[in-house]
């Protein structure tokens, strides 16, 4: 215990909390000891898991518990991979991570088509609540959607002659 605290002295700060009366609730709690052996604690197994789980560069091992529901796949699973070879502070990290997001929202609906269920996208996008409750921005957005789209057909109209 003294070997670890005397590695980490010239971190500011570290270390306030060793001494139980100089916490808050000292007089009113009932010390047992045990709030100052977390240290010691034993790491739980880590979970089983069968299918790929990405991990930032920055750990070293997997956490204890993770999300094992939706494994990466297709393009966006290759996305996702790419975007986890970077370290989670840069670009290259949280960009393609978006991008995937979008992506895999489009296989989903491809996947869904696949097996004969058709989306009602306007009603899961909340289209009827925005018209009811926020009209002017559903309008906006829909005529800025409408002059994207129409600039990139001109656009690759023209191209093509």
């Amino acid at each position: 215990m003294e070997n670890i605290a005397d590695q980490y002295k010239h971190i500011k700060g570290w270390g306030v909390d060793a001494d139980p009366t100089n916490e808050p609730t000292h007089p009113m709690k009932k010390y047992t000891g045990d709030d100052h052996n977390r240290i010691n604690w034993q790491r739980p197994a880590l979970q089983q898991y069968t299918v790929e789980i990405l991990k930032s560069n920055e750990r070293p091992t997997l956490s204890a518990v993770n999300g094992t529901s939706v494994p990466p796949s297709g393009l966006s699973g290759v996305l996702r991979r790419y975007a986890f070879k970077f370290s989670e502070s840069s670009y290259g990290h949280w960009l393609p991570l978006l991008l995937a997001d979008r992506i895999n929202v489009v296989e989903g609906i491809i996947d869904d088509i696949k097996e004969g269920h058709f989306p009602n996208i306007p009603a899961e996008r909340g289209i009827a609540a925005d018209w009811k409750y926020n009209r002017k921005a559903l309008i906006q957005k829909t005529v800025a959607m409408a002059a994207v789209s129409f600039i990139l057909f001109t656009a690759l109209r023209s191209k093509r002659k």
